[in-house]
């Protein structure tokens, strides 16, 4: 799939770093990117008004805030018409345990990534989001032990050699 806007080397390169750390001043940004501060602060204002740069924020370690269980969720409806997936999918969104929610396919409906305190936290979401809601037909989670990687990075080299 062809991007919605015309990326150059530059603005490749103004990506990749901010991927790295988007805390970098614009100053900062523009050295290693090896253009002019102007030249970078109208690049990145460029890139946020189409939508390249959806928002920046700080990683945090789940681990070393103790917020315990990580859950991924496989929920497959009972009814599947486009109502019933937005509904469902506008339930999920507002609960702030739910980090990302993606409809896929084939198989279950949904597919979630939670993160909860413990146990008892994931039960109580459980009976707020799937016991209650009489659409929900099956529930199948998987419960991390370990997370080896977590890059929400995007491998940009695919744009690079076009």
């Amino acid at each position: 799939m062809k991007p919605s806007i015309d990326l150059d080397p530059t603005d490749l390169r103004v990506l990749e770093l901010l991927q790295q750390d988007a805390a970098l001043s614009n100053q900062e940004l523009a050295a290693r990117a090896h253009v002019s501060p102007a030249t970078c602060l109208r690049r990145v204002r460029r890139l946020v008004e189409a939508g390249v740069i959806e928002r920046r924020v700080a990683l945090l370690s789940p681990e070393k805030l103790g917020a315990g269980l990580t859950a991924i969720v496989e929920i497959t409806l009972d009814r599947q018409g486009a109502e019933h997936l937005a509904a469902f999918e506008q339930k999920v969104l507002a609960e702030g345990a739910v980090q990302q929610c993606y409809r896929v396919s084939p198989g279950p409906d949904f597919v979630l990534l939670l993160q909860v305190p413990d146990m008892p936290a994931y039960q109580a979401l459980v009976l707020r989001l799937f016991t209650q809601d009489a659409n929900v037909r099956n529930v199948k989670a998987f419960f991390s032990v370990l997370r080896s990687k977590f890059d929400p990075s995007l491998d940009l080299s695919p744009l690079a050699a076009r």
